[in-house]
């Protein structure tokens, strides 16, 4: 045959057959290619997932330590506040004296400078004059009684029917022989508010409680004792519970041993 002749469809058909199966295998080669450069799921590159984020370790909360409760050390029941004859006998006009015509049967003379010669019962007597004598020697200043005990009957004279300003018979403080007032012995502002802002009077407010005396009546209790506010009215209670009080800032009996208050007879 010559070369200008076109090749018999036989020969065509074998090249066709050729090329076709060249493809193919070529197409073989190129996926089997692909299947074996690319990364499977499993094994590709742990910066192709998204990085996790560290989790700290959970840490308790920091618990607060806890406030101790304070621990009542002071024996409240170590007196009677209901006998007369104790020193923490709580007289109000809810707790009449008990017998109401009560007397004392340790009274004595008081010696210190006073209007009316006074008496009380020996212990709250012998505080009183270690007081006078403390007020004279720390700070210069002279202490007079203007009045102490007084008697079921006396307190029957004196009451005016002014319940704010006196008690009645067998409700009052000075009938306990535990109570006393006290003023300058100049008289100023006896048994007047004013004695409060006097040398003397300040000098009670703060050191009374040393030698076992109350301010019976503050400025801000008259609801709770009944009687208007009296700077001159101290009673004894003993160092041990006037102390206790003067610590814990309670001014008043009925508040301390939780008595009602007692603005009214009942």
């Amino acid at each position: 045959m010559s070369s200008g002749s076109r090749p018999s469809p036989r020969v065509r058909r074998n090249r066709f057959i050729a090329a076709v199966i060249g493809m193919v295998l070529v197409a073989i080669v190129v996926i089997w290619a692909i299947l074996a450069f690319t990364p499977s799921a499993d094994s590709a590159s742990p910066s192709a997932s998204p990085s996790a984020t560290p989790t700290s370790t959970p840490r308790p909360a920091p618990t607060a330590t806890p406030t101790p409760t304070p621990v009542e050390t002071f024996d409240k029941s170590a007196r009677s506040i209901d006998d007369p004859d104790s020193i923490w006998v709580v007289v109000d006009k809810l707790r009449p004296l008990n017998p109401a015509d009560y007397e004392p049967s340790d009274l004595v003379v008081v010696p210190v400078p006073h209007t009316w010669e006074p008496l009380m019962r020996a212990e709250a007597a012998d505080a009183v004059v270690k007081m006078f004598q403390a007020a004279s020697a720390e700070a210069g200043l002279s202490l007079a009684s203007n009045s102490a005990y007084r008697s079921y009957e006396a307190q029957e004279r004196i009451y005016d029917n002014d319940d704010e300003l006196t008690a009645r018979p067998g409700f009052s403080e000075h009938q306990t022989g535990l109570t006393i007032d006290i003023g300058p012995e100049s008289g100023n502002c006896s048994l007047a508010v004013c004695f409060a802002d006097t040398p003397e009077g300040q000098w009670l407010r703060d050191n009374a409680h040393r030698f076992g005396f109350l301010l019976r009546y503050p400025a801000d209790k008259a609801q709770v004792t009944g009687y208007q506010f009296e700077p001159w009215h101290f009673r004894y209670i003993g160092t041990d519970l006037s102390n206790e009080m003067h610590e814990k800032g309670i001014t008043t009996l009925e508040e301390f041993f939780g008595l009602p208050a007692a603005p009214n007879y009942a």
